[in-house]
């Protein structure tokens, strides 16, 4: 009987111990699938977290391009909007230049002599093409003078005075245009309206250089200068010898109006080997328009007797009227700019 209850007892402890185990090893599994869920759910975080991140990183370099982008349009905005301004404003200042309201009788102002000075002695020439004449158009300081000269819609050589206190804008003028002249003041013998920095038969080469130079400066474009005025400058042979020097040295030739009938520049000119270039016709040596007109034929009749001519006039209105009515004349005749008169 004992043994049979010693045997019964040893079965229960066995069953409890196995019992045991077996929940020891679930305990384990569950414990190992539990750290493993949390390991496993922690690395998947980080890299959810790692990923946001990256996310939120592309964002800000995006947003920081954008942001980049954008102020460089609104940099290039505010320079286009200011390049307008500034535009409109010279537009502006340039509409609002006083007017140049120099009394000149005629355009006898040029020069000093009693009688018009007469156009250089020229060989006649049998030209099998159609002559060519330019026209320069003297003192162009304001606007007015370059809206009216352009409506013309003829090829006429524009020579600006230089800037002075009483037409600052000349050089800003002549910029805008695709070809030019410069008209620059000279010495007179009886002039009493001189201009600012005009040349003198006294100056020094240093003095006539520099001014030249500071010409080349105001109108880089500048490729021809004729005299304004100058009886006194251009009948004194060592001055024109200095003037030519220096416009040589800028690459600048040299066109006389001729206002007076001794120039030198003649001599000089062939001293240097360059050929004289020099005007014919005076266009408007009286303001009639009926006078203009008679001129211009008389240029283009000039023209056809020497297969080129060059006639001078003022922006005055009858001169531009008178030009205006003459289109018809201009077609016995090449109208040219005057680099392409020779």
């Amino acid at each position: 009987m004992r043994k049979r209850k010693n045997k019964s007892s040893k079965k229960s402890s066995n069953i409890l111990m196995y019992t045991a185990w077996t929940l020891a090893v679930i305990a384990i599994i569950l414990g190992s699938l539990i750290a493993g869920y949390y390991i496993g759910y922690e690395e998947a975080k980080d890299k959810m977290v790692k990923k946001e991140l990256r996310k939120d990183k592309k964002k800000l370099e995006m947003l920081r391009k954008l942001e980049a982008v954008s102020a460089q349009k609104d940099k290039s905005s505010v320079s286009s909007r200011l390049k307008e301004v500034l535009k409109k404003d010279e537009e502006k200042k340039l509409d609002k230049e006083p007017e140049i309201s120099v009394k000149h009788i005629s355009a006898s102002h040029e020069y000093d002599d009693e009688t018009l000075p007469n156009a250089p002695e020229r060989e006649a020439k049998i030209v099998f093409t159609k002559p060519k004449l330019a026209i320069i158009i003297d003192d162009v300081s304001v606007k007015s003078h370059v809206n009216a000269i352009k409506s013309l819609n003829l090829p006429l050589t524009m020579s600006f005075l230089p800037p002075s206190e009483f037409r600052p804008n000349s050089a800003i003028l002549a910029s805008h245009e695709n070809f030019y002249m410069v008209h620059l003041p000279m010495e007179a013998k009886s002039f009493t309206k001189e201009e600012p920095f005009t040349l003198r038969v006294a100056d020094s080469q240093t003095k006539i250089s520099q001014r030249i130079a500071s010409i080349k400066k105001l109108f880089p474009n500048v490729k021809y200068i004729n005299n304004h005025t100058g009886s006194k400058f251009t009948s004194n042979e060592l001055a024109v010898n200095k003037l030519i020097y220096a416009l040589k040295k800028q690459n600048i030739d040299f066109i006389d109006s001729r206002t007076i009938a001794s120039t030198k520049v003649p001599v000089v000119m062939k001293n240097y080997g360059k050929k004289y270039m020099a005007r014919d016709i005076f266009l408007d040596h009286e303001l009639e328009k009926e006078y203009v007109k008679k001129q211009i034929k008389e240029a283009i009749k000039v023209a056809k007797v020497h297969g080129t001519a060059i006639a001078i006039g003022h922006p005055h209105a009858n001169t531009i009227m008178a030009l205006s009515e003459s289109k018809k004349l201009f077609e016995d005749v090449e109208l040219v700019l005057i680099d392409r008169l020779y």
